[in-house]
């Protein structure tokens, strides 16, 4: 995890505080939009070029005074139940629910994110949600990007979020 100390003056935050107040973003969106309030952060450093297996990745891009990504990495089961508990119906298979879902999850926080870098987050745009799904595959940004990667756990499980912003 390493953000510029100009990128840091910029938001008025040191990387302690942008840290905690992303991981309190991640663990309210799951409060609210999943149920789960057992989100655990676990505190260790990620770099964000990770191989995944069995996983999914929803993404979002933002555009304006930032530009990057704020990725959400979640293994399958993981998908199916976060999924499950949002429609509030049992979801047993990667299917098109669980897709809209996860993209949703990601919006949110991607959302959540913006709005502490820069006061109100209204000079910076999200994309629609893009997810990717696969048996083995590598997530990689550019290497002019800033990253933060904040990996999670419930129960047996993980999951990670990153948040990647132009230099």
């Amino acid at each position: 995890m390493s953000m510029k100390p100009a990128t840091l003056a910029a938001i008025h935050m040191t990387e302690d505080e942008l840290v905690a107040s992303l991981i309190k973003d991640v663990q309210d969106v799951f409060i609210n939009m999943v149920g789960v309030e057992d989100l655990m952060h676990l505190p260790i450093q990620i770099d964000i070029t990770t191989h995944f297996k069995e996983c999914l990745t929803a993404m979002v891009g933002l555009a304006g005074t930032y530009n990057g990504l704020v990725s959400v990495h979640v293994p399958w089961p993981l998908s199916i139940k976060f999924t499950s508990l949002m429609l509030g119906m049992e979801v047993t298979e990667i299917d098109d629910d669980v897709n809209d879902a996860m993209g949703e999850i990601a919006n949110m926080i991607a959302g959540s994110f913006k709005q502490h870098l820069s006061k109100g987050g209204s000079d910076i745009q999200l994309s629609t949600p893009s997810v990717v799904n696969g048996t083995d595959y590598m997530v990689s940004s550019g290497g002019d990007l800033e990253n933060i990667t904040l990996k999670f756990a419930t129960d047996d499980e993980w999951l990670m979020v990153a948040l990647s912003i132009e230099d």
